[in-house]
Formats: C-alpha cells, structure tokens, sequence
C-alpha cells in the first residue's frame, strides 16, 4: 500500500472530527507537478487468460446493462464485466469512513445471486457503494477483480484470490479463446488536492476490445468517481476515438460540504475533454449523499448542445451498441 494512504481499516474507525481536522490541514502542491502533462503511458503489462466461453468472439452487437449506481454489465465480444458491484436495496446503508453512512433510495434491477456468469469484475475503488459488505460476503473469492492496487490489496486480505492491481497506464492484457480485450488504467482522483490523502486512489478504464488495441473494435471509457482535473486532459491524447463513455455522477458530498464526484456540469465539461461518441451517465440519485440529480446533467448538456449524444437508462435497461468503421 502506498505510504500516503491511510489503511482502509482506519477509514471505518476515524469520525467525522477526524476528518474535519485533516481537511483543515493545509496541502503544499508543487505548481509544476499539478500542471505537467503527463508521460506517455508506460506502464506495467500484465495478463489475464480466462477459460474460453461460449459466447463467440464475433459478436456483430455489444450491450452495456445499467443495474443502478455504477454498476453495469458490459457484454461484448465474449466477455462479460461487471463493475463496481453494488447490490444493496432501498434503505440499505453503507459505510463511506469517518463514522459516515449513506443510505440506498433504490433498489438494483438485478439481484447478485441473478447474475450471468462473471468474467472479471473491474472496480475503479474500494468503497462500500461500489463494493458492498453483501458482494465482499456472497461474490465467490475466485472471481477476477481488476482494481487499483490499494484496493486489490484490501481485497486480498478479505479472501478473494484472484486480485488484478494496477496503478496509473498499466495495462491487462485479457485472452479469453478468440477474444481479445487491453484494459488500461487511465487518471482519476477521488476529490480535490487535499482530500486525496482521505480518500482511496481511483482508477479510470479505457477497454479496447479486439486483437489489435491500437485499432480496437470498440473503445470504452468508464470514469470512476473522478473530479474534472487537469490529468484527464491526457486520455483523449493517448486514447481518441473514445465510442462509449459511461460518466460517474451524482455530485457526492462528504457532510454535505465537500464534493468527491462529478455533478452535472463537472460531467459536461469531461464530455467536452474526452470528446466521446456516446455517453452513458452512471452513479446518480441512488444514495442520499448524491446531491447533483440527474436533472442537472441534462440542463448543462442542452445549454452545451451536447444533448444529442447522450443515452439515458432507468435501472435494468440496456444500450446496445455496433463496432463504427474507423
């Protein structure tokens, strides 16, 4: 675990004067580090060969199903992800650290014992309404996890054997028969300069699905609870051409003051730094602690003319998408 992260076992203890005090604390950044551009990705390479499935490699059409928060399934070209499995129900808390909860106003259009079968789980950070106690008891602990390394080592000491860390521009190379799949783990961050020393490290994904990654089939683009920061800038430079972008909303506020994830504008303006083809947005009006409806996405998209290239989704629905020619 890296020295500048709290261990996730003091985040459940800690109270909320905890985390006002280190809120308090002043965050010396150095301005060249906040406005470097980064490098080009370089990363580790790592691999992940799964059994070969049924499904066939060739699949003309792919689906991305929304079960509520950020949790979807993705299916394409034989593979089927799950991300951040949260499966809780209306009235259901989590446990978000500090001593603070949130509370489920919704149900998941799917039960987790109702799943298909998992390929990996890719899960942008350890908290429980992404991960929840439900999934850390009932998921089989031989599952594939594919998160960032903080959390692939909590995982690990909670049973589940099968954990994938990466840090920022790694990549997994996925084999699964004929199908192909490079996930790279692209910038994110968790809240703003001074939050990030109370809050877990937080991935992005970019899948490029097919044989070659550098021309994929299909290029996907999950953001993570992420803040709009000048890092994001690098995806579209070493990943254009994005097809999908599923947007984590919802604008979270920590004791209704401090914002960790995107609200309706922040999601506009990284539609406008991405520059994808579609967009989903995911992560919305399911907890009590996201304050930024669904409504404000759209009231920011239409004043930007960008309404036109978003997708809704109620819980259970599906997009489904085609490979566009390049």
């Amino acid at each position: 675990m890296p020295p500048c992260r709290l261990p996730w076992s003091w985040y459940a203890s800690a109270g909320r004067a905890a985390l006002l005090a280190a809120l308090a604390i002043p965050i010396a950044v150095p301005v060249q580090a906040q406005q470097a551009p980064a490098a080009t990705p370089s990363g580790e390479v790592l691999s992940l060969k799964l059994p070969p499935g049924s499904n066939p490699a060739t699949e003309a059409s792919g689906s991305v199903q929304f079960i509520g928060t950020a949790t979807v399934l993705i299916r394409y070209e034989g593979f089927t992800i799950l991300t951040d499995p949260n499966f809780l129900h209306k009235g259901d808390h989590v446990h978000l650290g500090y001593g603070l909860t949130a509370e489920r106003l919704t149900n998941p259009a799917i039960e987790l014992d109702k799943l298909p079968p998992i390929d990996f789980v890719l899960l942008s950070h350890l908290h429980e309404d992404q991960f929840d106690k439900l999934v850390q008891e009932k998921l089989a602990k031989d599952t594939p996890i594919v998160t960032t390394k903080e959390a692939a080592a909590a995982l690990e000491k909670l049973g589940f054997r099968r954990t994938i860390g990466l840090g920022k521009w790694d990549q997994l190379e996925v084999e699964k028969g004929e199908s192909r799949l490079r996930l790279t783990a692209v910038p994110g961050r968790h809240g703003k300069a001074g939050m990030q020393l109370l809050l877990p490290s937080v991935m992005g994904s970019v899948l490029d699905f097919g044989a070659n990654p550098a021309a994929p089939s299909y290029r996907m683009y999950i953001s993570g609870d992420t803040l709009v920061y000048d890092d994001l800038k690098n995806i579209p430079q070493h990943f254009p051409g994005i097809d999908l972008a599923l947007l984590h909303l919802g604008g979270t506020r920590i004791l209704g003051v401090f914002k960790v994830t995107m609200d309706g504008k922040d999601g506009v303006d990284l539609m406008q730094i991405i520059r994808p083809q579609r967009v989903i947005p995911i992560h919305y009006d399911d907890y009590d602690v996201f304050k930024s409806p669904l409504a404000d996405f759209a009231r920011e998209l239409k004043a930007a003319g960008l309404d036109q290239q978003v997708t809704y989704l109620a819980h259970g629905e599906t997009y489904t998408f085609t490979p566009r020619k390049r």
